[in-house]
């Protein structure tokens, strides 16, 4: 699998994103959900496709950008749960990997099923989006750790637990499962190397 760099994906972020601050709070939010899933990865010391999780976790909200005017203002008009088909599709455009665009489109909540879709009237064309593979599932659960709120914010297990019971206990099993698979995060050095708080 032909994966882009570091400094390649960098370069995409900025084809893509309307502005500066935009962009820092895009690719901030990526490279932090990168930091966790790493921790993890080494903490469980996972068997799984390390370079693929990297990359899945630093392009997952590639389609984010599409969501802002060209002043950096969020527009009205596009509803945010359109934001990973949106980068499923700047993604296949781009010629990445089957196995990155998959990871854009399915890496939100702890999982979107098609009654979902269905039960909420979501704008997305009624099918699954659930992580299926391990490193779909890693990316999914480390982005749960980090919000690009204004301000930014990490998210402890216990607040994203809590956050999660809104979409149904079901959501909330979901998450559990996934930590007992990837474990909890030590979100303390992270908090630090951001200037994040933890909420």
């Amino acid at each position: 699998m032909n994966l882009p760099t570091e400094q390649e994906i960098e370069a995409m972020h900025h084809k893509y994103a309307p502005t500066d601050a935009v962009f820092d709070l895009v690719y901030t939010h990526c490279k932090a959900v990168w930091d966790v899933a790493e921790q993890l990865i080494t903490s469980r010391n996972l068997t799984l496709n390390k370079e693929l999780v990297k990359v899945g976790c630093l392009l997952h909200d590639i389609g984010v950008y599409p969501l802002f005017d060209e002043h950096g203002i969020e527009r009205a008009d596009m509803h945010y749960i359109t934001h990973g088909i949106r980068g499923e599709a700047i993604l296949h455009a781009e010629g990445m990997p089957e196995a990155i665009c998959r990871i854009a489109s399915h890496h939100t909540g702890a999982g979107l099923s098609k009654e979902d879709i269905e039960k909420q009237h979501l704008p997305l064309p009624v099918q699954d989006y659930l992580a299926e593979t391990t490193e779909e599932r890693l990316v999914m659960y480390a982005d749960k750790f980090h919000s690009k709120s204004n301000p930014p914010h990490f998210n402890s297990f216990e607040f994203y637990r809590t956050y999660a019971l809104k979409f149904g206990k079901d959501k909330v099993a979901a998450f559990e499962l996934l930590a007992r698979q990837f474990g909890a995060p030590d979100l303390q050095a992270l908090a630090k190397k951001y200037g994040h708080d933890i909420r």
